[in-house]
Formats: C-alpha cells, sequence, structure tokens
C-alpha cells in the first residue's frame, strides 16, 4: 500500500528542505509556509526567465525507493535533503502518467504536472548525486529520477502514514515530462 514516508517544507529557498511532523497543502498555491508557495513560478531560475509562469511546481513529492538506490551506491541522503515537500513509500512516482492524481491523507489532492528535471545544485549539495539521479533506459533515452512535481487541486493535512490513493487520468495517458 502506498504512503506518506514524510513531508518537508522551507520558507527560505535552499537545496534541502526541513522534515516536519506535518504539512498544509493549500489549493492552487501548494505547501503553506514553502518558499515555492504560490500561483505563479517561484523557482528561481524559472522567476528569473518568466515570473508570471503558471507555477506548475507547487508541490515535490519522491520516491523513497530512491534513497535506497543512492544508498546502495553510497550516497546517504535521506528525508527532505533533495528537496521533497512529500516523500513516498509503496508507489512509482515515475511511471504515472501526467494529470494522475494523489489523494494524500483523508482530504489534500495533487495533480502530477511532470518531472523533476534535477540540475547543478544537486551536485553542489553532493558531489556526484547529480550522476546518480540521472539514468538512461533500455533505448539509450535519458530518465530523471528525482520525483515529480503536482499542483494542489483540494486543501488538507497530510502527515507521515497516512495513506496515498491514485487515480489515472482518462485515456491515451501522456508519459511524464519535466516541468
Amino acid at each position: 500500500m502506498a504512503s506518506v514516508l514524510s513531508v518537508s517544507a522551507c520558507a527560505r529557498h535552499r537545496f534541502s528542505k526541513v522534515v516536519l511532523p506535518r504539512i498544509e497543502l493549500l489549493t492552487g498555491l501548494g505547501v503553506e509556509g514553502d518558499a515555492h508557495l504560490g500561483v505563479t513560478v517561484r523557482h528561481r531560475s524559472r522567476v528569473a526567465k518568466d515570473p508570471t509562469q503558471p507555477n506548475l511546481r507547487q508541490v515535490h513529492l519522491l520516491h523513497a525507493e530512491l534513497f535506497d538506490e543512492l544508498h546502495a551506491m553510497g550516497h546517504a541522503v535521506g528525508p527532505g535533503e533533495l528537496g521533497e515537500n512529500v516523500c513516498t513509500r509503496g508507489l512509482d512516482l515515475l511511471a504515472l502518467p501526467s494529470g494522475t492524481r494523489l489523494q494524500l491523507g483523508s482530504s489534500a489532492l495533487v495533480e502530477i504536472t511532470g518531472l523533476r528535471n534535477p540540475c547543478v545544485q544537486i551536485d553542489r549539495f553532493r558531489a556526484g548525486l547529480l550522476g546518480a539521479v540521472l539514468g538512461r533506459d533500455e533505448h539509450g533515452r535519458l530518465v530523471r529520477k528525482a520525483g515529480v512535481m503536482g499542483v494542489v487541486l483540494k486543501s488538507g493535512t497530510v502527515v507521515p502514514g497516512d495513506a496515498i490513493g491514485v487515480e489515472l487520468p482518462a485515456a491515451p495517458h501522456r508519459a511524464l515530462a519535466p516541468v
């Protein structure tokens, strides 16, 4: 069963986020108290290009299985350290199609908008980590493993241990792309 392993937020623009006992998701905005909260884009590189862009990156979700994979490669990384707001366990986030809706706990609803596009900040956090969160599939195509991004459709409190419900969009499904 898919569940929330941890939740994190940070009011400042820092790479890592603080692990918290709970977070509040706010409809159309993101995580209360987080630097990326807002209707329009809040990521600095994107603000520099066009501050009027819609914020398709209100919530960053990351699968804990990535931590397991990174540990096996010699990278000790834990919840909040890669900047995610919600760390999941038991759900293949990267395999979900764009538009998938995730029910987090009893009331919060997030729609997946796309993949996190890992950047050089990951190597600044820990040398060699960028290469570890990027891979290639059997056809040689780039695989981004650093989680998915989403927007909040319905407010709610999210705590570790919450169940995650999955609602796939109508077919045909579109594969996730970086946002």
